[in-house]
């Protein structure tokens, strides 16, 4: 009987954001090195979300951002995939670096 001990491949979820030359890219980072941070589930990345969305209403009641700006949300949540070496990899299997400690 083989009995597979091996670290597993982990599934989370990132927050995105579509750039003007860069394509999708990760726009949730963590930590002194930069690192893409990844959530548990698809729930915690839209709460992210929500939190960014909060800040710029606020902003925009503070004066310091137009209501467009304020109101638009651009961030979305894509599966990923951790590997063992930490690099991301989304379902088309691009790579985005290395996942937040």
């Amino acid at each position: 009987m083989n009995q597979d001990n091996s670290p597993k491949l982990q599934s989370g979820f990132c927050i995105f954001l579509d750039t003007f030359f860069g394509g999708a890219e990760p726009s949730v980072r963590e930590g002194d090195d930069d690192h893409v941070a990844v959530f548990a589930t698809r729930r915690e990345a839209e709460l992210e979300i929500v939190d960014f969305l909060q800040t710029r209403l606020q902003e925009f009641i503070d004066g310091e951002r137009d209501f467009e700006d304020a109101m638009t949300v651009e961030e979305y949540v894509v599966p990923v995939t951790v590997h063992l070496d930490g690099t991301i990899t989304d379902e088309d299997g691009n790579s985005f670096g290395l996942r937040a400690k």
